[in-house]
């Protein structure tokens, strides 16, 4: 403990000194090598020992992820070092690769200046390595790249140092490409991938050396010396020259930004306030005497203290007893403790600084993406995930009085990890649990059996669908229970760049405030005057009111909204969520007293008006699809081809490589049940799948009725969907 108490004390004053502070998460594919990479660095710190490095995975320090061998969920540790005679601290965040996961790597993003991005020399550039990838440079974080598992090229592969070498290019000249598309101009030349610059390290994480361009001049060792030595098996020869911790900590002070440089680009990006403002001023200097503003991107609960918020802080300094006001609640709440995280332990420290991550304890209900302030201020953009849920489990307490219990773990597991869709079904009684994939939910599953030692029942796994319309509906009236009140709706598809804006977040959900969500939705091609007209976007819904002249309908506005809301989270076809549908009300005629034009009169009459509405307009079904590439042995490459066409799958690209060929397929989630087992079986266990997803796509036209009756008696309804008549009466 002693040690931990001095290295906190290191941390605490390295933390104000700006200049020497890096903020960096370690990103990739999944099984790439990023955990054994980290644990050379927490060995350089001196918080394990170096021979243990590599093997000891001390970032996956949760049960699951020693006994699966992969990273879950994020883990943050800052770390002192010693470089050149200069004392630095790195924060830093080691991520998932796995598919699952990917919620993790979006939110550590939002808190890193730079990233060390992992590669495996054999596999190359995979799905994932270019997902986070494309994240981290919308997050404005500055990529290094750390090329791993060389020995494997050389061991296994056979291939001589010339070849060796143009494999190293075809994947710079990839990563590159992926910058070209979406790096500004400014930062284009700076930020390019080049050996020569020296943000580019070789070698193995595993067996614990790396040469980069700066290396290779100091050691003298040259590529063909490097062959050698791995081929003699020599590899104590090559730690001793060139230590992976060196040559990976050189490259990170080197090349990836300091806060206070970072925040001037990244400022702008992530935060739409006013730039001018003192807060805005602050920010853009991180300044740590200013107000404190900070973003949460992570919620980890601890039985003891309650929910912790693991934060990045963009100004000021924050202390125990200060007062943040918490953007999403519009409340103040009070500080009980800070502390720094050293991988698995939270240790108490006096203050986190500006620039720098740290833990805040004692703040209630916090999210991920809250934004934390002195000041009441505009808050931070939203975390945007990349992904959807798309898988469902229905899951119950084995025994009725763990209920209340259950209700509150989902809470807490949900904050944790925004990624996970909770909700309760109010007929049935039972909880929905929605994932990224069927190992993202059996993770949450072990948890509550496991670590909150909860029994429960979980439904086999279940498709996440969605509704939208296949044309548009004429003009449909709609009336309250009582038949005082009418409203005339029309509902459309939203055009494709509208939806595109949805996707890229430049329009956010929610009730438009201000003239920038106007002019955002007239760039993407809605007529001004529909523009001003928004009253809600919700889910990927637009409602639009394009009356004029009816009395007593601003009165019932909300109670609209609240109708509308519901109608999208329940469509008419399955009770699924709704997306991509435009909402016109053109009139209505509300009775003059406000006793008959109450929440029982006007959410339904609303929501009967949509759902006849769509049911005129033709409502379909979207299906999830995952993107997956097959890595596999060439001879068996035509099996599984037809195995997947066998499955729904359309076979998007075939790629040789050497020996293997890398069949690019996109399948419907529905259909991906078992396809591990089933691919296991056509290549006698040689191919490695990578999945990744790949969006909402309509459902062929001959599918969709069986899906809906599915859909309709799983949840107890009548097993033919409704007509609009059904809701005309």
């Amino acid at each position: 403990m002693v040690r931990k108490e001095f290295v906190v004390g290191e941390v605490q004053k390295l933390m104000d000194h700006l200049d020497c502070v890096r903020n960096i998460a370690i990103i990739a594919h999944v099984d790439h090598g990023k955990t054994t990479l980290t644990d050379s660095l927490v060995a350089r710190a001196g918080l394990i020992s170096k021979d243990l490095a590599g093997e000891q995975r001390v970032m996956d320090f949760d049960e699951q992820e020693q006994a699966r061998g992969i990273t879950i969920k994020s883990a943050n540790i800052s770390l002192g070092f010693q470089f050149q005679g200069k004392d630095y601290l790195i924060n830093l965040i080691d991520t998932p690769g796995h598919v699952d996961f990917g919620g993790h790597v979006t939110r550590a993003l939002r808190a890193a200046d730079g990233v060390v991005l992992v590669i495996d020399s054999v596999e190359g550039i995979m799905p994932q390595t270019e997902a986070v990838l494309r994240q981290a440079l919308k997050e404005r974080a500055k990529p290094t790249v750390f090329i791993n598992k060389v020995d494997r090229l050389i061991n296994e592969l056979k291939l001589d140092s010339n070849a060796m070498q143009q494999r190293f290019l075809k994947i710079i000249m990839g990563l590159n490409k992926i910058m070209d598309m979406s790096v500004p101009k400014e930062l284009a030349e700076e930020w390019h991938i080049d050996v020569v610059k020296g943000n580019i390290a070789f070698g193995s994480a595993y067996n614990k050396w790396a040469v980069s361009a700066k290396s290779m001049k100091k050691s003298s060792l040259s590529f063909k010396d490097i062959y050698d030595k791995v081929v003699a098996g020599e590899k104590a020869f090559l730690i001793e020259k060139s230590p992976l911790d060196e040559v990976l900590l050189e490259m990170v002070i080197t090349h990836l930004p300091n806060p206070k440089t970072a925040q001037k680009y990244r400022i702008p990006i992530l935060w739409k306030g006013e730039l001018e403002s003192e807060s805005g001023k602050d920010m853009l200097a991180c300044n740590a005497q200013g107000k404190v503003v900070g973003v949460c991107f992570g919620v980890v609960y601890d039985e003891h203290a309650g929910e912790v918020g693991v934060a990045r802080l963009f100004s000021g300094q924050v202390r125990k007893s200060d007062q943040l006001y918490v953007s999403s609640k519009k409340q103040f709440s009070k500080v009980q403790q800070v502390a720094i995280y050293m991988g698995p332990d939270r240790v108490q420290a006096e203050h986190i600084s500006a620039g720098n991550i740290g833990a805040v304890i004692g703040i209630r209900d916090l999210y991920v993406g809250e934004t934390i302030s002195t000041e009441i201020i505009h808050p931070f953009e939203q975390i945007k995930h990349y992904a959807e849920p798309v898988i469902t489990k229905s899951i119950e307490a084995k025994e009725s009085k763990d209920l209340a219990r259950l209700i509150e773990i989902l809470r807490g597991i949900k904050k944790e990890d925004p990624t996970l869709k909770v909700e309760l079904n109010q007929e049935t009684g039972e909880h929905l649990i929605s994932g990224m994939g069927e190992l993202h939910l059996e993770i949450i599953e072990y948890k509550i059996r496991n670590e909150k030692k909860l029994d429960i029942k979980t439904s086999p796994p279940l498709v996440v669908y969605r509704e939208t319309l296949s044309g548009a509906s004429p003009e449909v009236e709609g009336k309250s229970p009582n038949k005082h009140n009418r409203i005339k709706v029309i509902v459309e598809p939203l055009s494709p760049e509208i939806m595109e804006a949805f996707d890229t977040g430049s329009i956010p959900d929610g009730r438009p405030k201000g003239r920038e969500i106007v002019e955002k939705l007239v760039e993407a091609g809605m007529s001004r005057p529909e523009a001003k007209g928004v009253w809600d976007i919700y889910s990927r819904n637009i409602l639009i009111d394009a009356t004029k002249g009816v009395q007593y309908l601003n009165e019932v506005e909300e109670l609209i909204v609240q109708g509308f809301e519901e109608a999208m989270d329940k469509g008419p076809l399955a009770k699924e969520k709704v997306t991509g549908v435009k909402i016109t009300i053109t009139d209505a005629m509300l009775h003059e007293d406000n006793v008959h034009r109450g929440p029982a009169q006007m959410i339904p009459a609303i929501k009967r008006s949509i759902y006849a509405a769509m049911l005129y307009a033709g409502t379909t079904l979207l299906e999830p699809k995952q993107k997956v590439t097959i890595n596999v042995p060439q001879e068996y490459g035509g099996g599984v081809v037809t195995l997947t066409q066998g499955k729904r799958g359309q076979l998007l690209d075939m790629q040789q490589d050497g020996e293997y060929t890398n069949v690019i397929v996109k399948m419907p989630v529905a259909d991906m049940f078992g396809f591990g087992n089933d691919l296991r079986s056509a290549t006698q266990g040689k191919a490695i799948p990578y999945q990744e997803y790949a969006g909402y796509e309509a459902m062929p036209k001959e599918l969709v009725s069986k899906v809906v009756r599915q859909i309709r008696e799983r949840k107890g309804d009548k097993p033919e969907p409704p007509t609009p008549a059904d809701f005309l009466d």
